[in-house]
């Protein structure tokens, strides 16, 4: 199992491109900016639809003139809801209002970490100092309940980490995310929300949300702005919470809770998952127990983590979708032989099955099949997994 000041709310600034390189970076225009935004607010459009889209249409403008057709030819029984681009247009006026900004993926602001897990998000929403985004980061989660030893706890870790150069990343709930906020505002903290970024939730914590802000720290969301959580919205949150960190600490969690959630993303996301053992009569330690169990990493204090992360390397994704270009060129043909597209829908079952597969056994191009798969994303007939997989629903 360093920091800088905030640029324009528009066009951010800063470090590293998915390799670490900054040669790589893009800089999306106000113009792409927008189209990213329209199309990712559209419906059936999750990452790796997205993902696809743009590598087949080479732009979001043109995946979008190209949407209605992609709809019907996926087979939908209801109507998918494309996102206008009025509505783009408010919710980005929204986000300059509220000193809030979106980072695509490929920019300099966006969390290098985040960039590597499988299909991170295209967009996101962005308030305070995108810098601290670019800071090497620790997450520390666990019970809302907490013990005052636990608080303790989490404070300690978030405080000694901070000043090992860490930022710490939290979810901004009540008990241990609220400790791990507070205990590291002078060195750079994340809150992320299951939210809009002008949502803080809970309302407890609107101080403390206030503080981030003031001292240095960012609100990061991946959902639309007045966006109210709903339950299932938080091991969403939760999956950016384990991307952006290159390290996941447990402090206090039971059986049943959303902080094994995310010790389970951060594992497949492939980052370690750290752990601090607890009474074995306190029901608040029997998932931090049974995470130990499993192979996560027993810590006792902040130097376990900062010397097991010393000589690790960071997260790196590959580049895995065509950055958008003005020099692009013309978007390939968006139709495809019937026969074609019924032998791909033919190869898919309920069982996740890789890409790869279905190249082999339908005899179909790279192109084919990526179209086809977008057609039936958008009308919500397939589920995407990890490792390249899809599988009918």
């Amino acid at each position: 199992m360093g920091r800088e000041k905030r640029g324009s709310p528009s066009k951010p600034a800063g470090a590293a491109s998915p390799r670490g390189e900054t040669a790589s970076a893009i800089q999306l225009t106000d113009e792409q900016r927008l189209s990213w935004l329209q199309l990712v607010r559209s419906d059936n459009v999750g990452p790796a639809t997205f993902r696809d889209l743009i590598n087949h249409f080479r732009s979001a403008a043109s995946a979008l003139e190209a949407l209605p057709g992609l709809i019907e030819r996926g087979g939908v029984a209801g109507r998918i809801r494309i996102a206008s681009r009025e509505s783009a247009e408010r919710e980005m006026d929204q986000a300059l209002a509220g000193n809030a900004c979106f980072i695509g993926m490929g920019e300099p602001d966006y969390p290098p970490a985040l960039r590597a897990i499988d299909y991170p998000p295209p967009l996101i929403c962005v308030k305070g100092n995108p810098g601290v985004l670019s800071q090497p980061a620790v997450a520390i989660v666990g019970s809302r309940n907490a013990s005052i030893n636990g608080m303790r706890m989490a404070a300690r870790f978030a405080a000694e980490l901070g000043q090992a150069e860490f930022a710490i990343v939290s979810g901004l709930a009540r008990g241990i995310d609220a400790a791990a906020h507070k205990h590291s505002l002078a060195t750079g903290t994340i809150a992320v929300f299951a939210g809009g970024v002008d949502r803080v939730f809970p309302e407890e914590n609107q101080d403390l949300a206030m503080d981030i802000l003031e001292q240095g720290g960012a609100f990061v969301s991946e959902m639309p702005l007045g966006w109210t959580p709903r339950s299932k919205d938080f091991p969403r949150r939760n999956r950016l919470i384990a991307g952006i960190a290159r390290g996941l600490l447990v402090v206090e969690a039971a059986k049943r809770s959303g902080s094994l959630i995310s010790a389970r993303l951060a594992n497949e996301a492939g980052r370690t998952v750290y752990a601090v053992p607890g009474s074995p009569l306190d029901p608040r330690c029997e998932g931090t127990n049974w995470l130990i169990k499993q192979g996560a990493t027993l810590v006792t204090s902040p130097e376990d983590i900062i010397d097991d992360l010393a000589d690790a390397l960071p997260p790196s994704g590959s580049a895995f979708f065509m950055p958008e270009k003005e020099e692009s060129g013309e978007a390939p043909p968006a139709t495809n032989a019937d026969d074609v597209r019924e032998a791909i829908v033919a190869a898919l079952g309920p069982a996740p099955i890789e890409i790869d597969d279905i190249l082999r056994f339908t005899g179909a191009t790279p192109g084919q099949v990526q179209l086809v798969l977008i057609e039936l994303s958008l009308a919500g007939r397939i589920e995407r997994h990890g490792g390249n997989r899809v599988s009918l629903i």
